[in-house]
């Protein structure tokens, strides 16, 4: 969503490996060597903003090193972008309310020309709902499921042979509201993703503090209502993004309106949520507004980050891996203002953070052992840059 309640914060100034740490970084391990630069798009909100649309980015995972290649292809507000396995495609939604005199946004497909990083328009198609802000892909790689936020709808579209978005396979309108008045007055689904194994459709709704489950038909594209159909967090608790562990045991879900983190055990052959944790994500002596954005867990299935928008921190949590439970590790401030989403690097030894603000990415080292965060002094400046995906390398 677009809007956030923010404060002015002072952002720690700090050289280059100091990271903007509010705790001490470990030691860091050399990141692998690499085949050569990947190449990164980032997704950013055009209206009232400087940007023009999607931007390709270089990045090195052995210095990690960022350069900027420019505009990659021209939209509004392209908020949310996903690139194909194959490294051919990118889809990206428009997240706007109205689309051919409907109330609705729309989703694109491009074809990606991995030497200059340009996208190449393929179609664009109503996403079933106003103002999309997420899009994944199924395991098969056969349809993109997005989410669509104001409109309070999940839609699934299969993707053609060559590449282009098809008619949607299914839509389905979430119902409902919860107890905060002014952001929960009625559904706003904020994610979809299938599970792990394929079989079902997880959508995460902040309107009805909902994770809400479908079984997903990967030869059709079709849901419909697992029994149980959701899972529930706290009352206003607003949840917004999910990440499965690595292990798919476990599923944890950022609350963005009560910057916390649910930990859900996760039965993959019911389908089902069970709530075994909840834990903030800001330190005990902060008392300013904050929204969470991002989670995702780190590829050893040991950390845990989050971002705060707000406090303009990522939230590091580390995972009993047998129990799922979370403990704070630390928070390490962004260097930036509103950190609305960062990205892993395939090597995992680098996180990069989009702060929509301030106008910039940053890249942190990770310390592969305690799972800190140390800035590497590389940053590229991105107009309110929103989504971070990698496109792999050539």
């Amino acid at each position: 969503m677009k809007k956030n309640r923010l404060t002015k914060l002072a952002i720690l100034a700090v050289a280059s490996g100091a990271g903007g740490l509010l705790v001490s970084p470990g030691s860091t391990a050399p990141a692998p060597k690499g085949k050569g630069p990947d190449l990164v798009f980032v997704g950013t909100y055009t209206t009232k903003t400087a940007s023009k649309g999607i931007y390709a980015l270089r990045f090195d995972e052995r210095s990690g090193r960022i350069t900027s290649v420019g505009v990659a292809g021209e939209s509004v507000d392209p908020s949310f972008v996903a690139v194909d396995a194959s490294g051919k495609y990118l889809y990206a939604v428009n997240e706007v309310g109205n689309y051919a005199g409907s109330k609705s946004g729309a989703v694109r497909a491009y074809a990606i020309d991995r030497a200059s990083g340009k996208l190449a328009l393929l179609n664009e198609v109503a996403s079933g709902g106003a103002d999309p802000c997420y899009a994944s892909f199924d395991k098969t790689g056969k349809y993109l499921l997005v989410a669509n936020y104001t409109g309070g709808s999940v839609s699934v579209f299969p993707i053609g042979a060559d590449g282009k978005l098809r008619a949607a396979s299914a839509i389905e309108q979430h119902e409902g509201h919860s107890v905060v008045e002014k952001r929960q007055e009625g559904p706003h689904a904020h994610w979809i993703a299938t599970s792990p194994d394929n079989r079902y459709a997880v959508s995460v709704d902040l309107g009805i503090d909902e994770v809400v489950v479908d079984k997903f038909d990967a030869s059709r594209g079709t849901l419909s209502p697992n029994d149980p159909p959701f899972a529930r967090v706290e009352a206003g608790a607003g949840p917004r993004h999910l990440a499965f562990s690595p292990n798919e045991k476990f599923a944890y879900v950022t609350n963005e309106l009560g910057s916390t983190v649910t930990v859900f055990a996760f039965d993959a052959a019911s389908g089902t949520f069970e709530a075994k944790q909840t834990i903030g994500t800001l330190p005990t002596d902060f008392n300013g507004p904050n929204d969470t954005a991002e989670i995702a867990v780190h590829p050893s299935g040991k950390f845990l980050y989050v971002s705060n928008r707000g406090r303009d921190s990522i939230a590091v949590f580390g995972i009993d891996t047998k129990a799922g439970i979370l403990s704070s590790i630390g928070d390490f401030l962004t260097r930036g203002k509103t950190p609305r989403n960062f990205a892993i690097d395939p090597s995992g030894h680098f996180l990069l953070v989009a702060n929509q603000e301030s106008n910039d990415i940053e890249v942190f080292r990770i310390d592969v052992s305690s799972g800190e965060l140390a800035f590497t002094g590389e940053r590229v400046e991105v107009p309110a840059p929103v989504d971070i995906t990698f496109a792999g390398a050539n």
